[in-house]
């Protein structure tokens, strides 16, 4: 996995990772655990061993058949092939983190308080950090500072420090195991957010859905335009 994460599924104390994974598939490509062993260069003792722990731990993963026409072999249960689509969708889920998407916008500086700023985007106003004396800049803003709210139970802007707050349309949700990437239409500008998976299924998130969107203004980094 990118940016060093381990994916890993977890059952009765045996945890199901990237090389169990490649095993099963191996197995199904190759009909037989001593063929899918021999492809992966590893121990056909080892392979049993695990395969026998990880079906003790997550149920039956693979059929054998002995004899017959076709010379026996094995194939992947359909549990396995659940266990396999569920690691998949994790190892998504994690690969969605791992590379977090920034929305850019640009503006220019309408007013400043200190350190902080508003901008004006094509979005709207947006309070940010701003850099001193710029007036054309660059605004980033990143999936994982932004929070979405269905628009009749969006708090009120005194009742929370996220005070950039814009109507938006989700246009696109791409679905991990626990994590859910979310691509909105913000006033014609694009904005991305990152939710777990029980807060898209509570805002019945999907492409055309509304939603109110916010973020701090100390998440929000300007940078001189070029």
């Amino acid at each position: 996995m990118d940016a060093g994460f381990d994916a890993r599924l977890r059952s009765s104390g045996v945890a199901f990772d990237d090389r169990d994974a490649t095993l099963l598939r191996a197995i199904d490509s190759h009909g037989s655990l001593s063929g899918a062993a021999d492809a992966l260069g590893r121990s056909y003792a080892r392979s049993h061993t695990r395969l026998t722990e990880l079906e003790d731990a997550f149920g039956s993963l693979v059929e054998r058949t002995r004899g017959g026409a076709d010379g026996g072999g094995s194939r992947l249960t359909e549990n396995a092939r659940d266990l396999l689509a569920r690691f998949d969708r994790l190892q998504a889920g994690y690969h969605a983190i791992a590379t977090v998407r920034e929305a850019v916008l640009h503006g220019t500086v309408a007013s400043r308080d200190g350190e902080l700023g508003v901008v004006e985007t094509g979005a709207g106003s947006v309070r940010a950090l701003v850099p001193p004396d710029a007036e054309s800049v660059t605004l980033s803003v990143r999936a994982d500072a932004v929070t979405l709210h269905a628009p009749d139970d969006s708090p009120e802007p005194d009742a929370t420090s996220a005070r950039n707050r814009f109507p938006a349309t989700v246009t696109a949700v791409d679905r991990g195991e626990a994590v859910v990437a979310v691509t909105l239409d913000c006033g014609g500008e694009t904005l991305y957010a990152l939710v777990t998976a029980d807060s898209a299924d509570r805002l019945d998130l999907a492409a055309g859905v509304d939603v109110v969107a916010s973020f701090k203004a100390t998440a929000t980094h300007a940078t001189r335009a070029e």
